[in-house]
């Protein structure tokens, strides 16, 4: 079964198409002649954003990523934000055409499958077609690990209120999406809504639906969540991801 793109039209609300329009403008003003193409995901582009709640999600795909200079990124975004209070943040995510080509179960999943094009050259047309399997459940989740436990280290060492609420919003989504990478096979699409993804996970996973039931409402609000008790769910919660994955890896091994 092939994995379909996640957004297949763009449709922006009118409160965000100057917005995204300056946006792609200013980066390209400020980096000139070193963009490739722009890409956005989310709600934004699917025309589901909510004003004063939703975020802009941008990756840019360039020759070489080192030639972004992320302090100037950054004022680029400061300016933006206070113009239009309408986006809460902006996440801007730089990759190469390399990244893209040479790893299609993640950079190239990402541009391909997650992202739709909003300037330049399509560059996930010329990613092959993402067949569902094992292996590339698998590949999708090599970096997993690394990335579950550098969000960990951040919580557990976080001081500030409104840090720790935004991690443990981000970590959720995280274990979400992780979770839901098992369960390709059973629904043949990537979502990206969370409360879909949550409601695959309980109909075709076997973990505990009170721990993915959990993870979801501190996506959904996070304020008075405690910090050790998350992550007494957030360990539980992998563990599980992580002696399904392992199974499936055996399994595939034992058919090659």
């Amino acid at each position: 079964m092939i994995l379909e793109k996640v957004i297949d039209r763009v449709v922006i609300q009118s409160e965000y198409k100057d917005f995204v329009d300056k946006y792609i403008d200013q980066i390209l003003t400020e980096f000139k002649g070193k963009i490739h193409s722009i890409y956005m995901c989310g709600s934004i582009p699917k025309g589901a954003a909510r004003p004063f709640e939703s975020d802009a999600d941008f990756t840019v795909l360039c020759v070489n990523p080192n030639d972004i200079d992320y302090e100037r990124l950054s004022v680029i975004k400061d300016r933006l934000l206070e113009e239009y209070p309408v986006v809460t943040k902006i996440d801007t995510i730089i990759c190469s055409i390399d990244d893209v080509l040479s790893k299609p179960s993640e950079w190239g999943f990402w541009v391909k499958i997650i992202c739709v094009c909003m300037y330049g050259q399509d560059i996930g047309e010329k990613v092959p077609s993402i067949i569902i399997s094992p292996a590339f459940i698998l590949d999708l989740n090599t970096e997993t690990k690394n990335e579950v436990d550098h969000r960990r280290r951040l919580l557990s060492n976080a001081n500030d209120h409104t840090m720790k609420t935004r991690l443990i919003k981000g970590y959720s989504k995280r274990l979400i999406r992780a979770l839901y990478s098992l369960v390709l096979e059973d629904t043949g699409v990537w979502e990206d809504d969370m409360f879909k993804m949550k409601n695959a996970i309980l109909n075709y996973c076997e973990i505990d639906s009170a721990l993915v039931n959990y993870l979801y409402a501190c996506y959904l609000d996070s304020n008075h969540v405690l910090v050790e008790e998350f992550l007494r769910i957030a360990d539980e919660v992998y563990s599980y991801f992580e002696k399904a994955l392992n199974t499936m890896a055996a399994s595939k091994t034992s058919f090659d």
